[in-house]
This record gives structure tokens, C-alpha cells and sequence, in this order.
């Protein structure tokens, strides 16, 4: 493994860690891109002074932040957005709903969303209910309900055939009890011939 570094954020950086944490990274990951981007500098003792009260402030701005975004993220969480999208008669869609998408569904709902915030794994290609996460902030996580719907019509249901044992059958019983309705009045006028 590589020489490990410890170093002190200035920022918040995703799946490492909040501004003013020391952080234990790979020299490469370092040199190559905390330190050019100044998200991280060494550990010295003015560094961690200054990112103290840095990161003071910057927790109660992303509280502010925070709070302005609940009443978004409880829009978020009380949408329900509808697409319809071409699928064949198992619900598996020719093309996908991707994150570009959902932010235009969710713009058309009066919700803005940005794209980068949208959390999709992979696209969606199936009809159907798909719960989508939605990261506003650091810890704020929304869920936009995202309806798939097929635009072609459903199968014509297919009418039950009959085996041909049984249309033989029923083909043959019809015709016996169209002859059977008609010959008891002949039989019965036969019978009373004879026996009279």
C-alpha cells in the first residue's frame, strides 16, 4: 500500500470527511488533488487553529442551509412524478429514465432539483413505482416517487380456444339438440300415429 498522509480539510469533502477533520489519504490522492483543489492542508498547529474557527462558520451556514432545504426536501418526499415511456407487453421499457429526466419531471411539478443531486444508480427501465433519493445537502436526503407507465396499449386479451376434442363435441351436441328439439314433436305425432 502507499505512504499514507494525514492531512486537515478545509471543506467538506464527499465520502472522506467534514471541514476540519484530520484525515489519513494516500500520498497521490494529495499531492494530486486535495492539496491542488485546496480542499485539505497539513496538519500544523496555525493550520488546525485557522480551520477551527473556519469550520465553525461553516457549520452554522450549513445549518441555515439546512433549514432552508427542509421545506423542499418535504416537497421532494410528497411528490409524485408520472412518465410515459414506450415499453413492450412485459413492462420493459425500449429506452430508460435517467437523472436528466427526473429533474424535468420534477421542474414541471414546481420542484427544483439539480442534476447532480439526483441519486440513480442505474436507469430506470421498467414499468412501474420507482423511489428516486435526492441528496439536497450533507445528511438531507429526499425521495421523489418516480411512475413509470407504458404509452402503448395493453395486449388484446386472447380469446380461450376450445380443444378441438371438445368443439367436435360441442359442434356435434349443438346439432344433436337442434335435431333433438325438432324431432320429439315429430315423434311424439309419430308415436300417437302408431299406437292410435
Amino acid at each position: 500500500m502507499g505512504k499514507q498522509i494525514e492531512l486537515l480539510l478545509r471543506e467538506h469533502v464527499e465520502n472522506l470527511g467534514r471541514c476540519g477533520e484530520i484525515v489519513s489519504v494516500r500520498a497521490g490522492y494529495a499531492s494530486n488533488f486535495l492539496l491542488p483543489k485546496k480542499l485539505a492542508v497539513f496538519a500544523t498547529i496555525e493550520n488546525r487553529r485557522v480551520i477551527a474557527r473556519r469550520a465553525a462558520r461553516i457549520d452554522a451556514e450549513e445549518e441555515v442551509q439546512r433549514q432552508a432545504l427542509a421545506g423542499t426536501a418535504e416537497a421532494i418526499n410528497n411528490l409524485t412524478v408520472t412518465t410515459l415511456q414506450k415499453a413492450d407487453y412485459g413492462g420493459h421499457l425500449y429506452g430508460s429514465v435517467n437523472a436528466a429526466q427526473i429533474v424535468e419531471l420534477c421542474s414541471a411539478a414546481g420542484v427544483g432539483v439539480e442534476e447532480g443531486k439526483v441519486r440513480l444508480p442505474q436507469p430506470i427501465k421498467e414499468v412501474g413505482s420507482h423511489e428516486v433519493p435526492i441528496h439536497l445537502f450533507a445528511g438531507l436526503i429526499a425521495t421523489v416517487t418516480v411512475v413509470v407507465e407504458s404509452e402503448n396499449p395493453p395486449p388484446p386479451k386472447p380469446k380461450p380456444k376450445p380443444k378441438p376434442d371438445e368443439a367436435a363435441d360441442s359442434e356435434d351436441g349443438d346439432k344433436a339438440s337442434a335435431e333433438g328439439s325438432q324431432e320429439p314433436s315429430g315423434d311424439a305425432a309419430d308415436d300417437g300415429q302408431a299406437t292410435g
